[in-house]
């Protein structure tokens, strides 16, 4: 039997991914914990047994961490100083620790003329001067983190049209990497029971877009136009990541490989809630609406 199906989890921060590993793991019938500075106010639709109090600012919360189980790091890593101190009181028990980290790890040239942009690795060189990759990196090196160096999320509350639609994302031809939320929390998964302990792997579909084609496709599929009419000439072409080495060692089969099927995917989720909002006959409360970019993204 692996080690994820006996151990138990803790999600350390419970945001948009956090909380999509919570269900994750609790339809798998685990033992999983969710975690929050403010329990009562952002893990209102978690079963109390399954909630901790946990801030990394606050020593005494610390505790409150079950000893053994298997951590699941969502926030940034920082301060460093508190990175540390936490770690260091987790002791050495046999437990693993997966740390979400983002593809803005990787430094960018704003001078290289090529275009497309190159193919980026694990082995390229990362930007140390980020408090929160400075702290990826000491889990990594001294406490056998496996770090993933993750592109940007989106699913459904999270929809890559919206960004179009508001303005927040225009035309430009600088890449971008995108990864589904079911998709990463699966590679969480795997990750703690397949990936080596100290190592970093980048998460992403492996399919780089640039957002000219984005958005010339969520005009013709969706008709959905950008709020910003300019084009937007970006500073850089972006990055385009490989997950070659995540594929080899991890071993995971995308269940949304395509983005623009996925986003067929949730524009028909979300037009069904609607229709269930205006009959009456929506089910719970309504999915949260961010807007934000690609956070994985810089």
């Amino acid at each position: 039997m692996t080690r994820q199906a006996t151990s138990s989890l803790v999600v350390l921060g419970s945001g948009y991914t956090g909380l999509v590993l919570h269900r994750t793991v609790t339809s798998q019938g685990r033992t999983v914990y969710a975690t929050s500075r403010n329990p009562l106010n952002n893990l209102a639709g978690v079963s109390s047994e399954q909630c901790l109090k946990f801030d990394l600012e606050d020593p005494s919360t610390w505790l409150n961490i079950p000893v053994n189980a298997d951590l699941i790091w969502c926030f940034p890593a920082t301060p460093l100083d508190q990175v540390q101190a936490f770690a260091r009181s987790l002791g050495a028990p046999p437990r693993r620790m997966v740390v979400l980290g983002s593809t803005s790890t990787y430094e960018e040239s704003d001078c290289s003329t090529e275009y497309p942009p190159p193919w980026i690795d694990e082995s390229a060189p990362i930007d140390l001067s980020k408090p929160r990759v400075q702290g990826e990196e000491y889990l990594r090196q001294h406490h056998g983190a496996i770090v993933l160096r993750v592109a940007g999320i989106y699913g459904p509350g999270r929809n890559p049209l919206e960004w179009i639609k508001s303005g927040r994302i225009g035309l430009s031809h600088k890449y971008v990497n995108l990864i589904h939320v079911e998709d990463l929390a699966a590679i969480c998964l795997l990750a703690l029971d397949k990936g080596k302990p100290g190592e970093a792997y980048n998460v992403s579909d492996g399919q780089p877009h640039t957002w000219n084609e984005i958005c010339a496709t969520a005009q013709q599929r969706w008709g959905v136009i950008s709020a910003t009419a300019a084009v937007k000439e970006a500073p850089s072409s972006g990055k385009r990541i490989s997950n070659a080495r995540l594929r080899a060692e991890i071993g995971y089969a995308l269940r949304h490989p395509d983005l623009y099927e996925a986003l067929s995917l949730i524009e028909s989720a979300d037009r069904e809630q609607t229709l269930d909002g205006q009959n009456g006959f929506q089910q719970g409360p309504r999915r949260e609406r961010t807007g934000g970019v690609p956070s994985g993204e810089n």
